[in-house]
């Protein structure tokens, strides 16, 4: 079975950029891209892609999930340097991870990897999109975001990086006692604070996952079968109670985190099809060298980058 490389680029880019201290010869940070490079070809050297899929959050974010709630991802503080012997104020530094970003972009042109990102939509939704047009393919997503745990099937993993873990369906259900048919819901229902998305009280993950062990099955349950569930018992419980009162809630929170069935328009997902159905084989090493000269990247070996973008570009 062939396998594709599904990259959470925004979370993957972000990470990169936070941590990683080299600075360019015109003075400027420019770790992210390199923190970024560097971790996919670490990525390409473990898991051997035939593909590699980066995809990117949209400008404006996700339009759709703001309709629904318009304090969704609210609040967040801004991603900064974690280093103090760079001195940017707040302005030039959000400006140089913007250029940054773009400039990772320019990279991943010059090799075999298809980039998707549409306008108003989250990288999240692309990633679903992807899984789905790949459907016959081993896909190994990478991010740390655990909504895509609801994605996970027997041919669909995921690469938790900062965790440095894979979970399987397998790992999953035994690690939390949920079907990832079901993890949307339970996501719902325990809420999000990175996103300001309120949960129900006293309902975290495991709790859910105890009181309704039936989540652990195949089957994908709604939230009016769990309210109903709740209104069937004899001597219902502050949880039980607290899940009727919630349903508008959870309703509300799982319309913004289910991936099963991504709001994104026609056009976009024939924009996504038309991408991986012509997939870049060219792979561009002499421009890239010239890009990584450019910018002062380190003495580094992209040996085995180089080696498996030259296998893939012949492959594919």
């Amino acid at each position: 079975m062939k396998r594709v490389l599904i990259i959470d680029g925004t979370n993957a880019f972000y990470r990169s950029y936070i941590v990683n201290p080299t600075i360019a010869k015109n003075g400027q940070p420019i770790g992210g891209v390199i923190g970024f490079l560097k971790s996919l070809q670490k990525l390409i050297r473990e898991t051997k892609p035939d593909q590699v899929v980066v995809c990117w959050d949209g400008a404006g974010g996700s339009q759709r999930r703001r309709s629904i709630n318009k304090n969704y991802k609210e609040g967040r503080k801004a991603v900064r340097l974690n280093r103090s012997n760079i001195d940017l104020e707040p302005g030039d530094e959000s400006q140089n991870r913007i250029e940054q970003m773009y400039r990772l972009m320019e990279y991943l042109n010059c090799l075999p990897v298809a980039q998707l990102m549409n306008e108003s939509t989250e990288a999240d939704d692309l990633i679903s999109i992807a899984c789905k047009e790949y459907r016959d393919w081993q896909k190994v997503i990478v991010s740390s975001d655990k909504d895509f745990f609801q994605l996970l099937d027997d041919t669909t993993i995921l690469y938790r990086p900062i965790q440095k873990v894979i979970f399987n369906k397998k790992l999953l259900m035994e690690k939390f006692g949920i079907h990832p048919n079901n993890f949307a819901l339970v996501r719902a229902i325990a809420g999000d604070k990175s996103d300001n998305l309120p949960g129900i009280s006293g309902a975290g993950i495991k709790t859910v996952a105890k009181r309704f062990p039936f989540l652990s099955g195949e089957k994908d349950y709604t939230t009016k079968e769990l309210v109903d569930f709740c209104k069937q018992i004899d001597k219902p419980l502050k949880f039980h109670q607290n899940i009727i009162k919630g349903e508008k809630i959870i309703l509300e929170n799982y319309k913004i985190m289910q991936l099963y069935n991504p709001a994104i328009s026609p056009q976009a997902r024939r924009k996504v099809k038309e991408i991986i159905n012509n997939y870049p084989t060219t792979f561009t090493k002499t421009e890239m060298r010239k890009m990584m000269i450019q910018d002062g990247f380190p003495e580094t070996s992209w040996a085995d980058l180089f080696g498996a973008c030259n296998r893939i570009s012949n492959d594919s």
